[in-house]
């Protein structure tokens, strides 16, 4: 089952994020000087329409957290650029994006650690419109309680702390918090890989309803393959901080086309015990972002004989099918 496709989707993105790159100094020594960079993101394109889910993936440490953190601008980009409704927010100072993040959230992967344990749930779900300058004091708390009830958390956990609560509890009171100021995307950093399986599938269809009924679009960021499929319209898998393709969901699970998003759909385990498939063991170590394998660094990795052919070739993503863009690599891509 795939995420709702809106067939009334208008054309202009809501969110294009052009070769965005995110380097960052490795320092040492006696006088903490810089002695190399890692490059956590380098040269990351795609774009994302109004109600739509774009699902990143790929194994930790590839750069999906730090893609998320570049485009809500918790981080500000080396290079490249984050382009959200018709905004260039990739350079603007922080006192200007004030009203721009209104209308883009984020939901954090450990609900535990991201929400204040000194505050109740009340003051921290006020708190979005104390900064924006919002309402009375009065018109806060009946926000604040409508919001509880919309996320399936009774009104009486305003006067409680988030240490009370369960981490499915948790993770739905940050869902709270970020539907606060009624955004147009919200970004779903691993939202359920902390949670309980019995509780995932709840938090998941929670997200769909609210997307159903309020139309966002949603960065939907995993690892689990099998999660990304529910949810999402298109995939992009991401692999040492370059997506190495990007396709619609369904045609990518069904007719994956680098060897890494092969190897990816390999390790979803299979429900019934008794059936046996063959399978692509990785082999090797996933190369440093500190310094990079030149070429196709997936390649690379599995000592691929063709590997020395893609050191010289233009690696960006082509299309090779409507709307399934793929890394033009002669050791990974078909």
């Amino acid at each position: 089952m795939t995420g709702n496709i809106n067939s009334q989707r208008p054309n202009v993105s809501l969110l294009s994020v052009q070769n965005l790159k995110m380097h960052f100094p490795v320092r040492g020594g006696v006088f903490y000087t810089t002695k190399a960079t890692c490059k956590a993101v380098d040269g990351v394109s795609f774009d994302l329409q109004p109600g739509e889910t774009l699902g990143l993936v790929g194994e930790s440490g590839c750069g999906k957290s730090t893609v998320a953190k570049s485009v809500v601008r918790l981080l500000k980009p080396t290079a490249g650029r984050v382009i959200f409704n018709s905004h260039d927010i990739s350079t603007q100072p922080q006192s200007q994006l004030r009203t721009l993040r209104r209308e883009m959230q984020m939901v954090f992967q450990d609900p535990a650690e991201s929400l204040n344990p000194r505050h109740t749930i009340g003051q921290i779900l006020e708190e979005p419109f104390i900064i924006q300058k919002m309402g009375t004091r009065a018109e806060r708390g009946e926000w604040a309680a409508e919001l509880l009830k919309r996320v399936g958390l009774p009104v009486d956990a305003l006067h409680r702390y988030s240490f009370e609560f369960s981490g499915g509890q948790r993770q739905r009171i940050g869902i709270a918090r970020a539907l606060a100021l009624k955004p147009k995307l919200i970004v779903c950093d691993e939202p359920v890989s902390a949670l309980d399986v019995s509780v995932q599938a709840q938090v998941l269809n929670l997200l769909l309803e609210l997307q159903r009924d309020f139309g966002l679009a949603y960065l939907f960021i995993a690892h689990d393959l099998s999660v990304v499929q529910h949810m999402s319209d298109r995939v992009a898998v991401m692999y040492l901080g370059k997506i190495v393709e990007l396709a619609p969901a369904a045609e990518l699970y069904r007719n994956p086309r680098h060897a890494y998003t092969k190897a990816l759909l390999d390790a979803i385990p299979v429900a019934d015990p008794t059936k046996r498939r063959a399978r692509q063991l990785l082999r090797g170590d996933v190369p440093s972002p500190i310094n990079p394998p030149a070429g196709c660094a997936f390649g690379h990795r599995m000592k691929h004989p063709k590997w020395q052919d893609s050191v010289s070739m233009d690696l960006s993503l082509k299309e090779i099918a409507p709307r399934h863009f793929v890394q033009p690599c002669p050791c990974c891509a078909e």
